[in-house]
């Protein structure tokens, strides 16, 4: 039975048998891995061998940001554990990106009991990103960005701090829904003596194919999500990148009032986003990506666009400044039976649906905050949306193949 064996070794006493570091010096041979060229494409010929389902580790910034987005997310925040030094904070990264590092190319990491998991990644990224605490606990405050700290309370937030800051955040992403669980669970065990999982979010996207390129998804309201996110490596690095070659993350969870959404006609959803449903087209005319004019007049004189509209509220007022990269997820966890004698009709309302609204962008004092500022005042889609959770972390830049996450930072 487990656990009984005399000869039974962990992988933590394995790890440390044949020392740390040297092991973990080892994996940097990995040939394929998960980050992202420069720019907001993926380069995958720039690493030799990397297969149809692999995307880069190393390079100038970390995969799963300007990554084309997967149809699974699970982020996970990690409190340190407590007398972390940056000793500590050292050995978890270098533990972390080693082991993220083999898992993004299809390689097992050592002492590994699944391996078999781990064969085919599934365009799996991990992306690492640091809360203040984890620049505390290094002794390194004075090098945090002057930004890293919690976002303001806006209009109608309902905060719950089960999903709020932690010192360190893994963002793991993938196509296959197995791959992205197991990588989670060795990440989780390699990381246990110096880090315990705070909170984990999971959630999921139907990436729609045409003519063999994505498409935008759509979150469970029906509408497409993403349609004005940089595409271009100009934009990239005007509205997502720093000097560093890192971003800022932020993870809002919002949750879903699905029975009101549901009780309502296409025409008013419409209304209220600003966009058509099938198209995504804004309401001034054009196309999905054509740009939203705010000004447009119909024929009886009235704005086309609602000026209250989610769309017209969350257009940028400072070009660049406020624009980002939204890579959401939706989540839609399990309706429970509830009360006995419930009336079936009445299972819906327990139900917990909504989106894992995580974005990218330079600085959130001149990008998020302004922008979710007035959504909070005046979105017509507040009706039927509640912000719950809140965090926000540095994504520091990319790695060489024989550098752990931060360690410019760290030394």
């Amino acid at each position: 039975m487990p656990g009984t064996s005399p000869h039974r070794v962990t992988r933590r006493g394995f790890l440390g048998s044949l020392g740390t570091l040297g092991v973990l010096g080892a994996s940097a041979a990995v040939t394929t891995s998960c980050a992202q060229d420069a720019g907001g494409t993926q380069d995958a010929a720039a690493s030799g061998a990397a297969g149809p389902s692999s995307v880069p580790f190393d390079g100038a910034h970390q995969a799963g940001v300007a990554t084309a987005p997967q149809a699974h997310n699970t982020t996970v925040a990690f409190t340190l554990r407590d007398g972390a030094d940056r000793t500590t904070v050292q050995r978890l990264l270098r533990i972390w990106t080693g082991d993220a590092r083999r898992l993004c190319s299809g390689d097992p990491v050592l002492a590994d009991l699944e391996p078999e998991l781990a064969s085919d990644p599934g365009n799996l990224t991990v992306t690492c990103g640091f809360g203040r605490g984890l620049y505390e606990a290094a002794g390194i405050a004075d090098k945090a960005p002057s930004w890293l700290k919690p976002l303001p309370h806006f209009t109608g937030d309902a905060l719950d701090d089960t999903w709020g800051g932690r010192d360190v955040v893994l963002q793991i992403c993938g196509d296959d829904r197995t791959t992205v669980s197991h990588a989670l669970r060795v990440l989780v065990r390699g990381g246990a003596d110096h880090a315990r999982p705070s909170w984990s979010q999971t959630g999921f996207l139907d990436i729609p194919v045409h003519d063999g390129d994505p498409g935008t998804p759509r979150n469970l309201f029906g509408f497409k999500d993403g349609t004005v996110n940089p595409r271009s490596d100009a934009e990239f690095d005007a509205q997502v990148w720093n000097d560093d070659g890192g971003t800022c993350m932020i993870v809002r969870r919002v949750a879903f009032d699905m029975p009101e959404w549901e009780s309502v006609d296409r025409g008013t959803r419409e209304v209220a986003m600003g966009r058509t449903i099938v198209e995504g087209a804004p309401l001034s005319g054009g196309g999905e990506f054509s740009d939203v004019d705010v000004n447009k007049l119909g024929h009886d004189g009235l704005p086309l666009i609602d000026t209250h509209s989610h769309v017209a509220m969350a257009t940028s007022r400072n070009g660049d400044a406020e624009r980002m990269l939204r890579r959401a997820y939706n989540y839609d966890l399990p309706v429970t039976a509830g009360p006995a004698g419930l009336q079936d009709a009445a299972l819906i309302d327990l139900s917990d649906t909504g989106l894992i609204f995580t974005c990218f962008q330079c600085d959130p004092d001149t990008a998020f905050i302004p922008v979710q500022r007035r959504l909070a005042d005046g979105d017509r889609l507040n009706e039927w949306i509640t912000h719950v959770g809140s965090a926000v972390f540095h994504v520091p830049g990319g790695t060489t193949e024989d550098e752990y996450w931060g360690e410019s930072l760290l030394g």
